[in-house]
């Protein structure tokens, strides 16, 4: 039988393709960490119908279903996908799991969601 989708296992509060992009998206880039505060970027069209409209992604859709995120866009040509308060409590579960957010590779998001090293042992 196949494994259920993160939504039939109430267990798990993100799914895999979820958890991929939280990774991707949180990994030092160019020597600069990035903040959980500030969101994550998304693109915007720029010509044809949705002009000005975010890219959402399938994952960050599904998050936003959820209630974990929502998209905001300051301009035409900014917008960013942000963490609710239970969005917050699943990136905190996520730090939790042994294989969720490497603790030497994702030290500044720990710290940012208040992580303790008594936590990273795990």
């Amino acid at each position: 039988m196949p494994p259920s989708p993160a939504s039939d296992n109430p267990d798990e509060l993100l799914n895999a393709a979820e958890r991929d992009l939280i990774r991707c998206e949180l990994t030092v880039r160019f020597g600069r960490p990035p903040a959980v505060v500030d969101g994550i970027h998304l693109r915007v069209w720029r010509t044809g119908p949705l002009a000005g409209q975010p890219k959402v992604p399938v994952a960050v859709q599904s998050m936003v279903d959820r209630g974990l995120m929502v998209v905001r866009g300051g301009s035409p040509h900014l917008a960013r996908a942000h963490f609710t308060e239970a969005g917050l409590d699943a990136l905190l579960w996520l730090a939790a799991q042994r294989r969720g957010l490497d603790p030497v590779q994702f030290a500044h998001v720990r710290q940012e969601l208040g992580v303790g090293a008594s936590e990273t042992s795990r």
